[in-house]
């Protein structure tokens, strides 16, 4: 078959996704069924995978959506208990205190603390933590789920204490952490520069990752408040955002420049972990002395929740607390996050614990004489916030009646999502392993691939982060995406004749930008805020995000290569 031919083929799952959740605005449990379907019959039919690959593959997506659905009940469990012990209305408080305006909120707790629970987690941690957050002030459930999804870029790279490149990258280049266990292309690279240690050649990696992610995402503040005014605002403008464009850009800043030293003097464990905290305790003390910030006079808000439209609104929906709930203070009520954070950084970074935690393993048989995914209960951070409302429960005083009607909450809200996830997970993992079928084609993600790059030629890297995109939108992870396309797109470099690293580098970059329009991600993302079916509305929205980052690093890129 003429590669074009299987480039459109393997394209039809996701134009499948975009028809109906996108185009028709179908709910993600009814949209992805239909993929599953599509996606499952291209696999048997067309590349010949035997059945019990295509059976084995969805079983593992199920083990993976299990996991998903484990970190949004935490999440969103956090949320409600915080609400019945009366927390949020005095971090609601504490956050009017710093600044009324929301434009000031919404980069404060998406941007610098979502890059920091990023840097300590990923597995879309930081949605799962900052868009309740948002919601539990009083933001539209769609304006939170937005930017919650939108931030989940310039971080990602970098989330997880580093995962994204350290397995991603590390992976897809060699099958070990040495030079001598690279791919042959890669070992000629090395030898030219007169690389003989792999510890040199990741961080030298990861540095023009966060040189590409410091250039597109110092606009990602701004153009999330922009968002935010122009769909949410009273008069429907971005004139409304670009206001606090000095405010935006310093925030930016704050967090961007220690991000890229960290990435340059330390490797790519840090950098967003780092660049999140450093910029949250600058940004966090400029804006109580007011600096750039809006007199509160001029503070923007919502309009009234009553004038606000039906498809902004979530399920779940957060009530004034008596007074008998109101006498939390400040320390004890951000107690619970700053717990998920420390935790969050302990778990991934003390390696005795990690090793631990991850051995508590409940094994999956192999099926179909393939094997499957473990579960790890105890190191998936939704352990973490499971445990820190038990904590809560204790430290707040709570009353068991309260306590336990948190849980009943949560528990339906998470059953609203596992519809969607049980479809959308298997597909995305039938869509990664159709390959070594009978027909002899790879896998769709590479035959996609292969399609652009016959297309783009010599323009390759302004291609490059779109196909890291497409592959974490399908994954949903760019840890992922690194370790499908990273040799791909270092032996489209040395094609070329460019320098194969900045390549590799776009990919990473266009991986994490990919976190924004991902399904599963914008499903687990809807559900924490009770936005369930509306997924489509949020894809169309963050699609914005998405194009302009992989744009700006495509570009940036691009002029890096012809400078050099």
């Amino acid at each position: 078959m003429p590669p074009s031919v299987l480039a459109l083929l393997s394209l039809l799952p996701i134009a499948t996704v975009a028809f109906f959740l996108v185009g028709l605005r179908w709910p993600a449990s009814r949209a992805m069924p239909l993929c599953y379907i599509v996606c499952g019959s291209l696999a048997l039919w067309v590349w010949e995978v035997p059945g019990a690959k295509v059976a084995a593959a969805s079983v593992n997506g199920l083990v993976i959506a299990l996991t998903l659905l484990y970190i949004i009940f935490g999440a969103i469990l956090l949320l409600n208990t915080l609400e019945e012990s009366g927390a949020l209305k005095t971090i609601r408080r504490g956050f009017t205190d710093i600044s009324p305006d929301r434009r000031v909120q919404v980069i404060i707790i998406a941007w610098l603390f979502g890059s920091f629970i990023e840097g300590a987690a990923g597995f879309g941690a930081p949605a799962a933590v900052a868009v309740p957050l948002l919601v539990g002030l009083g933001f539209p459930a769609l304006a939170a789920v937005i930017a919650g999804m939108m931030i989940q870029c310039t971080p990602v790279s970098f989330g997880a204490v580093g995962t994204p490149i350290l397995v991603g990258v590390n992976n897809g280049l060699s099958e070990g952490s040495s030079v001598e266990a690279a791919q042959p292309v890669v070992q000629k690279y090395l030898s030219a520069q007169g690389i003989t240690e792999w510890s040199e050649f990741l961080p030298l990696i990861a540095t023009k990752v966060a040189v590409l992610h410091g250039i597109a995402g110092i606009f990602i503040p701004l153009l999330v408040v922009c968002m935010m005014t122009r769909f949410f605002g009273k008069n429907r403008t971005v004139k409304e955002g670009l206001q606090v464009w000095k405010f935006a850009m310093f925030s930016a800043l704050a967090m961007i420049v220690p991000y890229i030293l960290v990435a340059y003097f330390l490797g790519p464990e840090f950098p967003s972990l780092i660049g999140g905290l450093v910029g949250l305790a600058i940004v966090v003390t400029a804006a109580k002395k007011g600096f750039l910030v809006p007199p509160r006079s001029e503070a923007w808000d919502f309009e009234a929740r009553d004038r606000w439209d039906e498809e902004w609104l979530g399920s779940i929906s957060l009530k004034e607390e008596d007074g008998e709930k109101n006498k939390i203070g400040m320390l004890r009520a951000w107690l619970p996050y700053i717990l998920v954070g420390g935790l969050l950084v302990l778990t991934r970074v003390y390696k005795p614990l990690t090793t631990w935690l991850k051995a508590r393993v409940i094994k999956t048989p192999e099926l179909f004489g393939t094997e499957i995914a473990d579960f790890m209960p105890l190191y998936v951070p939704g352990a973490v916030f499971i445990f820190v409302t038990i904590l809560v429960f204790f430290i707040h005083q709570m009353k068991w009646e309260n306590y336990s009607r948190a849980w009943g909450k949560s528990f339906k809200t998470t059953l609203k999502a596992s519809v969607a996830l049980v479809f959308t997970v298997p597909m995305v993992q039938v869509f990664l392993k159709s390959g070594g079928g009978a027909a002899g084609y790879e896998e769709m993600p590479i035959a996609l691939a292969d399609g652009v790059a016959a297309i783009a030629g010599g323009t390759w890297s302004l291609f490059a982060p779109f196909i890291g995109g497409i592959g974490a939108f399908v994954a949903g992870s760019n840890t992922v995406s690194n370790m499908m396309f990273s040799l791909f797109q270092f032996g489209m470099g040395d094609r070329i004749g460019v320098d194969p690293t900045w390549i590799v580098a776009l990919q990473a970059v266009g991986g994490a930008a990919g976190n924004t329009i991902c399904v599963h991600n914008v499903v687990a993302a809807s559900a924490v805020a009770g936005m369930v079916g509306k997924e489509g509305l949020v894809i169309r929205k963050t699609l914005v995000c998405f194009l302009y980052y992989a744009t700006m690093a495509g570009v940036a890129g691009s002029l890096i290569l012809w400078l050099k």
